[in-house]
C-alpha cells in the first residue's frame, strides 16, 4: 500500500523544510510512503527549495489559484501515482508530522474513509478566546448540517482513503473543509476526528486578512454547500415562511371586510398577496431544486466512475511503459498541468488509453 502526504504551497520556502522533515517515511501498514508538493504560484523558491530537500512529487501552478483548487489538485495528483491513502497537511509546519500515523489508523482498521485532526482548539495558545468561540460555534454548526460528529471542521489535517478522494468535488475557490464535510455527510462518508498535536506557530494565517473576512467567506460557502446539498429543505422552508408571512395580512384584511370595515385595508390584502404567490413560487422551486440535485448526484457517481476507469488507464499503461503514471492533458481541464517534473511516455501512452 501507499500513502502520499500531500502539501498545499504557497511562498513556504522557509518552512517547507522542517515540515518535510517532520514527515515519517515509515508509517505502520504502508510499504511505501511519499511527499507531494503542489505549489501555488510561489514567488520565493519553494518548488526549487521542494525539489532540493528530496521531495518525491512537485506541481507548479504557474500562477496562484487559490488553496482550494490546490488541495484538488493534490488529490488528483496523489490518485494519478496510486495513492491507497492521501494525507494533507499545511506548509506552515503547523500540524506535528508523528501524528500522521495516528491519523491514517481509523483508515487502515476500516472504520472511516476520512479522518480529520482534531487540534483541541481550546488548548492552543496562541488563539484568542474570540478565535476558540468561533472555533467551537462553527464546528457545531457544521456537525448540525452534515450530521458528522467532527470536533475541528476547518482542520487541514486530514486523511482521505481512496474511494473518499475519488469522491470529493471541490467547487469553492476560497476554502475546502467546511464543503467536503458537508459532501460527506450527504454522500454517507463515514468520518471521524482524531486528537492531533500542534507545532508552535511559525508565520500569521495567509487564508484570511482579518476575523470578519474569514467569517463572512466562510459563511457564504457554508450557506452554498448548504443549499447545494439539502435544496428541498432550504426552499421549502423559505416558501413556508412567505406563505404564512403573507397569509397573516390577507386574514386581517378578511377580518376587517367580514365586519364591513374593508375599506382602506387593501393594501393588506395586495402584500399579504404578493407573499402568499411568491411562497408558493419558491415551494414550486423546491420541487426543482431537489431534481436537480437528483441529478447532480448522479453526475458525481458518473465523474467518480470515470476518473476511476482514467486511473485505471494510466495504471496499465505506466505498467507496460515502466514508468510513473502522469495526468493526460485534457483542454477541458479548468486546473493548470504545468509540472516541475517532465511528461514521460507513460503519460502519451496514458493519453491514447484515455482519448
Amino acid at each position: 500500500m501507499k500513502l502520499i502526504v500531500q502539501i498545499p504551497c504557497f511562498n513556504e520556502a522557509e518552512t517547507l523544510p522542517q515540515t518535510v522533515a517532520d514527515i515519517p517515511r515509515q508509517v505502520p501498514g504502508f510499504d511505501r510512503v511519499e511527499v507531494l508538493i503542489v505549489d501555488d504560484g510561489s514567488t520565493d523558491g519553494t518548488a526549487d527549495v521542494a525539489a532540493r530537500i528530496g521531495v518525491d512529487h512537485v506541481i507548479r501552478h504557474p500562477r496562484n489559484m487559490g488553496l482550494a483548487r490546490t488541495f484538488a489538485r493534490g488529490l488528483r495528483e496523489s490518485l494519478i501515482r496510486g495513492a491507497d491513502v492521501i494525507v494533507n497537511t499545511d506548509g506552515d509546519n503547523q500540524y506535528a508530522g508523528d501524528c500522521i500515523r495516528d491519523l491514517v489508523a481509523p483508515i487502515l482498521a476500516g472504520e472511516a474513509d476520512i479522518a480529520i485532526g482534531d487540534r483541541g482548539t481550546d488548548r492552543i495558545d496562541h488563539f484568542s478566546p474570540l478565535k476558540r468561540l468561533l472555533q467551537r460555534s462553527g464546528s457545531r454548526v457544521v456537525r448540525t448540517i452534515s450530521g458528522l460528529q467532527v470536533e475541528d471542521a476547518v482542520s487541514g489535517f486530514r486523511a482521505y482513503s481512496r474511494e473518499a478522494a475519488l469522491s470529493t468535488n471541490v467547487l469553492s475557490e476560497f476554502s475546502y473543509t467546511i464543503e467536503t464535510l458537508i459532501q460527506a455527510g450527504n454522500n454517507g462518508i463515514a468520518v471521524v476526528s482524531v486528537p492531533v498535536r500542534t507545532n508552535p506557530v511559525t508565520r500569521e494565517s495567509r487564508l484570511f486578512k482579518s476575523i470578519p473576512s474569514f467569517l463572512s467567506k466562510q459563511l457564504i460557502t457554508l450557506l452554498r454547500s448548504y443549499v447545494m446539498y439539502y435544496p428541498l429543505r432550504v426552499f421549502t422552508a423559505l416558501g413556508v415562511l412567505l406563505v404564512v408571512a403573507g397569509s397573516l395580512p390577507v386574514l386581517r384584511f378578511l377580518w376587517f371586510f367580514a365586519q364591513g370595515d374593508g375599506d382602506g385595508k387593501l393594501q393588506s390584502l395586495v402584500i399579504g398577496g404578493v407573499f402568499v404567490v411568491v411562497g408558493f413560487i419558491t415551494l414550486t422551486l423546491a420541487l426543482l431544486a431537489d431534481a436537480v440535485a437528483m441529478n447532480r448526484r448522479l453526475l458525481e457517481q458518473t465523474l467518480r466512475s470515470v476518473r476511476r476507469l482514467e486511473l485505471d488507464a494510466l495504471g496499465a499503461a505506466a505498467a507496460r511503459g515502466g514508468h510513473e503514471p502522469r495526468a493526460p492533458h485534457h483542454r477541458a481541464d479548468p486546473e493548470p498541468l504545468e509540472a516541475v517534473e517532465p511528461m514521460g511516455s507513460a503519460a502519451e501512452a496514458g493519453r491514447r488509453a484515455v482519448g
